[in-house]
């Protein structure tokens, strides 16, 4: 009896401490991709008054420009990485008037939204918005611009990684591409099979339409992604692009995976040897007639709007 007592309670520290981890990869591979005007999305996304323009506390880059807009102004939106960007850019060039945050959300007059990567696609078809910065589209944001006749530009503006994440406690410090393709396909189940401890893989995966999830899809080149049945009993391995995930790796338990010998830092990210580095971009539809897009865009490939991508914490273009 004894024996059996100890060995539930070795179990249940060990799903306590697995629980504990899943939370951390919840708050930063999981969080952005909540209904993005949901009232949960707005308790545990990004929060948009630590990045507001015009706010001498805000933890936006600050560059003073001469580009100045100041009639025909663009809504700009997107993805909530990429929300600390767009929101500089804004302080750096639009009026401060055209910005009205109620303390919870912009309104709907605020020519800044953030309504996140799978909103803020559907806003650039429905006209709600006129620029969005975001990563690639998913096929049904691809599809859903297509039923609506509307065809879209996309301006390669920054880089950024995608990168996998895993408990310190876990020895595997470096998987091959296609090692985490046959994780999340379901060929392999356990850690020990990767030179890990004997324990089950739980291979994370987020919400269909989130930017992650969509970057994912592609890194998986057409390869299923299959759940382990027992995953939940073990040890996590989850997903993010690196500006979500470098704090709290520096802050906590996490660490990012080397995947084919690289390590995602900005080094390997800028001289391209990291092997999932990829572009994000200003997307517009190209029949919408506002005159300021393009200079808008042409003004964020400058050097100033450059530096803001990299002292964000972003490779530039």
């Amino acid at each position: 009896m004894k024996k059996i007592t100890k060995q539930i309670a070795v179990l249940a520290a060990v799903v306590l401490g697995f629980s504990a981890f899943d939370m951390a990869i919840f708050n930063i591979c999981t969080k952005p991709c909540i209904p993005d005007q949901s009232e949960s999305m707005k308790a545990k996304s990004i929060e948009l008054d630590k990045y507001l323009p015009f706010d001498k506390d805000s933890g936006i880059v600050n560059v003073s420009s001469d580009f100045r807009i100041s009639e025909d102004i663009p809504v700009i939106d997107g993805a909530a990485a990429l929300y600390p960007v767009f929101s500089a850019f804004v302080n750096s060039v639009y009026p401060e008037n055209s910005v009205d945050f109620d303390g919870t959300d912009f309104t709907a007059e605020s020519r800044l939204q953030m309504r996140n990567t799978r909103t803020a696609y559907k806003a650039i078809v429905d006209g709600d918005a006129d620029i969005i910065i975001c990563a690639e589209p998913s096929l049904e944001q691809l599809q859903y611009a297509s039923d609506n006749s509307v065809e879209l530009e996309f301006v390669p503006i920054g880089y950024d990684a995608f990168v996998f994440l895993v408990n310190n406690g876990n020895p595997v410090e470096n998987l091959t591409s296609e090692q985490i393709r046959g994780i999340y396909s379901g060929k392999y189940k356990n850690w020990s099979e990767l030179g890990g401890k004997n324990i089950p893989i739980n291979a994370l995966t987020r919400n269909s339409g989130s930017g992650s999830q969509t970057a994912m899809l592609s890194f998986m080149n057409g390869t299923e992604i299959k759940k382990n049945p027992l995953g939940f009993l073990g040890s996590p391995i989850g997903f993010s692009f690196r500006y979500y995930a470098e704090d709290v790796v520096n802050n906590g338990n996490i660490r990012m995976l080397s995947v084919d010998g690289i390590y995602p830092d900005k080094e390997h990210i800028a001289d391209g040897s990291y092997p999932i580095s990829d572009k994000f971009y200003a997307v517009y539809n190209k029949n919408n007639n506002n005159k300021n897009i393009l200079p808008l865009i042409e003004w964020i490939l400058s050097p100033e709007g450059q530096y803001i991508i990299e002292n964000t914490g972003y490779i530039p273009i």
